[in-house]
């Protein structure tokens, strides 16, 4: 996906996501701890700030306001910052930033922004008791960055071990692979790209009878069930 695809997914996303505001904003979101939709939209709305500011203020320490508690001015609240950071990231991929992981660009909050909000947005719809479904495109990007980029991260956080073997990843809508790990794969998944996203992200196990295994399953399992993400 490039710039300007990561721009369009992202204000579908915010778009479908606004419109979960208007539920119950006290329904607890399953995969989110001990979170309520009013928290979830508190916590997308100040993430957007805080990398709006890493582009602006090549900085990481932004912390934003708390957000009202009324449901419309939360609402309004929550428009606006995605205004603000849509504002913010049309603009050059290759222009610096600082973010928490490589690259140190633009394009990095574009792709992860993108990311980030659709796998909450799919947590706000399924919290209200329908999740839509999650595009195949964005879905293997999702993919890819947690093998490029979070699992990476939870290594170096020493949050994961480096993985000692591999496992490898098929998408069967898209036809794009994955392998994580190094050396030959012990086992193989083969799912589609949303349904791979959602069990990488913790939302479905990798037990789920969508899921195809090959190999050892319970060697790819367990490296998959690893903290890859945070």
């Amino acid at each position: 996906m490039d710039s300007a695809s990561f721009l369009f997914h992202l204000r579908r996303e915010f778009d479908a996501f606004r419109a979960c505001l208007d539920g119950d904003l006290s329904v607890p979101v399953e995969h989110c701890g001990d979170w309520t939709l009013r928290e979830l939209a508190e916590h997308l709305g100040g993430t957007n700030l805080w990398a709006a500011a890493a582009v602006t203020e090549k900085r990481g320490d932004y912390r934003a306001e708390a957000a009202p508690r009324e449901q419309a001015a939360l609402v309004r609240w929550f428009v606006e910052t995605c205004v603000t950071l849509l504002e913010v990231l049309d603009a050059d991929p290759s222009a610096a930033a600082w973010t928490f992981y490589p690259p140190h660009t633009v394009g990095f909050w574009q792709r992860r922004r993108c990311l980030e909000t659709l796998v909450h947005r799919w947590d706000a719809e399924h919290a209200l008791g329908a999740a839509g479904p999650i595009d195949a495109e964005p879905a293997g990007e999702g993919v890819a960055e947690v093998f490029d980029t979070m699992a990476p991260r939870q290594v170096v956080r020493g949050r994961a071990c480096p993985p000692a073997y591999a496992v490898r990843l098929h998408a069967a809508d898209t036809g794009a692979s994955w392998t994580y790990g190094p050396g030959e794969p012990v086992a193989a998944l083969t799912a589609t790209a949303e349904r791979l996203l959602l069990m990488l992200w913790g939302r479905m196990p990798s037990s789920d009878e969508s899921f195809v295994w090959e190999g050892d399953r319970t060697a790819g399992r367990r490296l998959l069930g690893a903290a890859l993400v945070p």
